[in-house]
C-alpha cells in the first residue's frame, strides 16, 4: 500500500500510524540522565513524543539533521526517522555531507544494479566511499537508501574544489551568511576544533571552507527532490550559522526544518540554533588536542 493511501486511510480512520520500536541505545555513557530520549521543539519548549516529531517533520519540503559523527545512537535515529518518515509520506531524495559529487556516478551505478537484484559484495569499494567517514556508522544508511526509490546524493565539495577556495577564496553573497555575527563564531570554532595550533594566516581560507560546504549543502537541497533529507554535522545544520542561512539568502524564507541530536550535558541549543533537539547518550570523550601537541 503506498503511503500517501495509508495516510489517507488513517485519517478517515481518526487514529495514528504505529511506527517502528526506538532503536536500543548503543552510546556507553549517560544512559540514566533524565535528558536521555527526551525530544524539544525548542521554540515552545514543549517535549515531544517521537511519533510527534515525525509528524511535524513530515510536512517540511527540507528537513536538516544534525549529528555528532561518532555518535552510533546519532545514526540509528537517524535511519529509525528516515523510515519513520517514509511511512507518512513518500521520500523525495536523502543527500549526505559524507558524499562528494566525485562519487555521485558511483553512487547512481550502484543504486541502478541493485535495483536490478545485483549483489555487490564490496559496497564501500564500489561507491569509493571515503576512509574519514568511518562505514561501521554510516553503512546501514546508505544500504538502505540505495535500496529506495528516490536518489542518494552527495551534499559536499570535491576535494579539488576545497583546495581552490582555500588558495582563492571565492566572494560569498548573501547578507545573513555573510554577516559579521556568522562570521566570528565560526571562526572561533575552527580555531577550536583546531586546538588553537592553526595559524593565524590560515583562518580565513578555512572559513571560506566552511562556508563554501555549508553553501553547496544549502544548493543541493534546493536542487533535490522534495521532501529532501540532509544528513550532516550538528554545526553545519545550525539555523544562526550554517546551512539554513545559506538556503535563506536563496530564497528559501523557511531555512528548512532543523533536528539536531544533541548528547546529554549539551545545553547549548535553542531556538536560534534549532528547531528541534533529541538528546541521546553519550560518547567517551577523547582528547584530540594532546594527540596533535604531541
Amino acid at each position: 500500500m503506498r503511503p500517501l493511501l495509508c495516510l489517507l486511510l488513517l485519517f478517515l480512520a481518526g487514529c495514528q500510524a504505529v511506527l517502528a520500536p526506538l532503536p536500543a541505545w548503543q552510546s556507553p555513557e549517560g544512559r540514566d540522565h533524565a535528558e536521555v530520549g527526551q525530544i524539544i521543539e525548542l521554540r515552545t519548549g514543549q517535549r515531544l513524543t517521537p511519533e510527534q516529531l515525525v509528524q511535524r517533520l513530515a510536512s517540511s519540503p527540507r528537513v536538516l539533521l544534525g549529528e555528532r559523527h561518532d555518535n552510533p545512537d546519532h545514526h540509528a535515529l537517524q535511519l529509525w526517522l528516515l523510515r519513520s518518515l517514509a511511512s507518512q509520506r513518500e521520500q523525495g531524495s536523502l543527500l549526505l555531507e559524507m558524499l562528494t559529487p566525485g562519487q555521485q556516478a558511483a553512487v547512481d551505478d550502484a543504486q541502478a544494479r541493485l535495483a536490478k537484484g545485483e549483489a555487490i559484495a564490496d559496497l564501500p569499494t564500489a561507491l569509493a566511499w571515503q576512509k574519514g567517514w568511518d562505514w561501521s556508522w554510516y553503512g546501514a544508511i546508505v544500504r538502505h537508501a540505495l535500496a529506495q526509490p528516490y536518489p542518494l546524493l552527495a551534499a559536499n565539495l570535491d576535494r579539488s574544489e576545497i583546495m581552490s577556495i582555500y588558495q582563492n577564496p571565492p566572494a560569498l553573497t548573501g547578507a545573513l551568511s555573510t554577516a559579521e555575527t556568522v562570521r566570528a563564531p565560526l571562526l572561533e570554532q575552527i580555531r577550536e576544533s583546531h586546538c588553537g595550533l592553526l595559524p593565524e594566516s590560515q583562518m580565513a581560507p578555512m572559513l571560506a571552507v566552511q562556508q563554501q560546504r555549508d553553501r553547496r549543502m544549502a544548493e543541493a537541497l534546493l536542487a533535490a527532490p522534495e521532501p529532501a533529507v540532509l544528513l550532516a554535522g550538528a554545526f553545519h545544520t545550525r539555523r544562526d550559522l550554517g546551512v539554513p542561512l545559506h538556503l535563506r539568502d536563496l530564497g528559501d524564507a523557511t531555512g528548512g526544518q532543523v533536528l539536531i541530536f544533541a548528547e546529554v550535558g549539551d545545553d547549548s541549543l535553542g531556538a536560534e540554533q534549532a528547531d528541534f533537539v533529541w538528546y541521546t547518550p553519550s560518547t567517551p570523550e577523547q582528547d584530540h588536542c594532546a594527540k596533535l601537541r604531541r
